[in-house]
Order: structure tokens, then sequence, then C-alpha cells
């Protein structure tokens, strides 16, 4: 079982996506966030899950798709995996993934 790593960025990612929800409502906004957690644990156990974007000298980087949501991550080794960020399907992912 892999170990998941939230960076700062996607951490800071989540927090946009909440208060960007939030302003309507609250409780979707927990829904959604809850949503993506949950969907990133699989992860620890399916770790190619998602499909394969790049390759970098680090590892591949994959997306797992959640609704709207992009979770993109970098898996390490068989035993760490980092989520890099939850982008929304209508952004230009490649500006963020440099």
């Amino acid at each position: 079982m892999a170990i998941l790593n939230w960076t700062y960025e996607a951490e800071r990612w989540l927090c946009e996506i909440h208060t960007y929800i939030a302003i309507d409502s609250p409780k979707a906004a927990n829904q959604v966030i809850t949503g993506i957690y949950k969907k990133a644990q699989l992860l620890k156990d399916f770790p190619e899950i998602g499909y394969q974007y790049r390759t970098e000298p680090e590892g591949d980087i994959r997306i797992l798709l959640y609704g709207h949501y992009r979770i993109a991550y970098l898996i390490r080794s068989q035993q760490q995996i980092d989520i890099l960020g939850v982008f929304h399907g209508a952004m230009a992912i490649e500006n963020h993934l440099k």
C-alpha cells in the first residue's frame, strides 16, 4: 500500500475549490472535497488507476477523474504517490503542471 503525500499546491487547490463552491452551498463544497479526497484514497491500492499524462525523471504523472475535477498525481514509487493538484476540467492543466 502506497503513502499519499498531498503537496502544498494540491492542498491550496482544494481550499480554493471549497471556497468557490461554498459561496453558493457550503454543504455541496464539503461533499465535493470529501469526494475528491475519497477518490484519491484509491491510489493507495491502485496507483495506476488514472490515465497517464506524461513521464518525468521522478516518475509517471497520471490523472484520476472525479466528476468535473482532475486529480493530478506523481507515482514516485509503489510506496509513494504525490498528489500534485486538483483541477477543474475546464482549466488548461498544462499551465499548472510544468
